[in-house]
């Protein structure tokens, strides 16, 4: 009960203090959501979850898709109009630009003005697939980028647990990582992190049930959608599968993302990887006060500094992967989660709303360490491992 209503007294407060009228939207149903499952939990947490859920996430969304008003809202400095955050236009966008020009990023050294940061697509190439409804199509509610990031949300976390013959999810588990503030408020305003974390979920699973090849394909997609699940990534691929499928994870990236780099490399170079980490030439938006981002408005050296503290608690990270390599996914998960923390926090660019990823994923090791203490998973994964680092 007291998780519930500190969720809702969350979302009572995104709703009462934020400019941006989706967080509105979405903090009133929530906070409202948050209650009725607060004051079902003491009788049935099953229902207080769906209730969340219901209320949380799936209500809100449908509220913003069919109220969005694409030609008023999009590309605005008007946030209070905003039914989607802009991270939605940009991938619908990129979308168009990748049917128009083979590349969905955009040459901003030829503008013929100065660029500013509506003009970036900070992703991986791949993340233009849940654009594509919308510029095939036209504008619709159902065509809203939001709506595809949610039925792969759903697909993945669902062909997961079949994949797992339907085990039993912990509480705790399905509270941190599906209806916690941070998750259901992504889902409903913008889409991409819900769908990156099912993506990352499903990797996993196929690591426990031994589905190797498809693990290390779902992983190269992952990463090629947005680049912040290459921790969770790098430890499952690199730590839990043989080299025969790490070199399917490299030929699988390779064939997603070579192509567009040939387009234009310097855009790609430019959009995927320099906006992110801090470096392009517009700042990036994601401006949350951690020490990655205060060290960079210090200037240059500040900027310098925050990438090689980010470089060394990755080295640290790494290090004690291999001193204490993971035997099970849910063991990989928890260094995940202390890796994705640092690097959220020292990243130049970074934001608050990134912490939805550390919080999921203990959800997620919550849930995987139940699955795989049954003693059928606990010996296929420790099969799984000893090959793997055999191989």
């Amino acid at each position: 009960m007291l998780l519930y209503l500190g969720f809702a007294g969350f979302a009572l407060a995104t709703t009462l203090s934020s400019e941006f009228y989706g967080y509105h939207v979405w903090g009133a149903f929530a906070a409202v959501a948050f209650l009725a499952a607060a004051a079902f939990s003491a009788f049935n947490d099953r229902l207080a979850l769906w209730l969340a859920l219901g209320g949380g996430a799936v209500a809100p969304l449908a509220v913003l898709v069919f109220h969005r008003n694409a030609a008023a809202e999009d590309f605005t400095a008007t946030p209070w109009t905003w039914s989607a955050q802009p991270d939605v236009w940009v991938i619908e966008r990129s979308a168009r630009l990748l049917l128009a020009h083979g590349t969905p990023y955009v040459d901003v050294t030829a503008l013929g003005r100065a660029p500013d940061v509506n003009d970036y697509t900070p992703y991986g190439p791949l993340m233009t697939v849940f654009g594509l409804p919308r510029a095939l199509f036209g504008d619709s509610p159902l065509t809203d980028a939001r709506i595809m990031f949610a039925l792969v949300a759903v697909g993945a976390i669902l062909l997961s647990l079949r994949s797992l013959n339907w085990p039993r999810i912990p509480v705790p588990a399905a509270q941190l990582a599906a209806v916690s503030p941070l998750t259901m408020l992504t889902t409903t305003t913008s889409g991409e992190d819900a769908a990156v974390l099912a993506l990352i979920v499903l990797t996993a699973t196929l690591v426990i049930t031994r589905r190797h090849g498809w693990a290390a394909v779902v992983a190269a997609a992952v990463v090629s959608i947005k680049l912040i699940a290459l921790p969770a990534i790098v430890v499952l691929v690199v730590f839990m599968l043989a080299r025969k499928h790490i070199a399917v994870f490299a030929a699988v990236l390779a064939g997603i993302n070579v192509p567009v780099l040939l387009v234009d490399p310097g855009a790609f170079v430019e959009h995927a990887i320099r906006f992110p980490t801090g470096g392009a030439q517009v700042s990036s938006p994601a401006s949350s006060p951690f020490p990655g981002h205060l060290l960079t408005e210090l200037g240059p050296a500040g900027h310098v500094a925050a990438l090689a503290l980010l470089v060394v608690a990755g080295l640290a990270v790494v290090a004690w992967l291999f001193v204490r390599r993971p035997v099970t996914v849910a063991d990989a998960f928890w260094r995940v989660v202390v890796g994705m923390g640092a690097a959220i926090l020292l990243m130049p660019a970074s934001r608050f709303g990134y912490l939805v990823y550390p919080m999921a994923l203990i959800g997620s090791a919550v849930f995987f360490s139940s699955v795989e203490r049954e003693p059928r998973s606990t010996t296929a994964i420790t099969t799984r491992v000893t090959s793997a680092n055999a191989g």
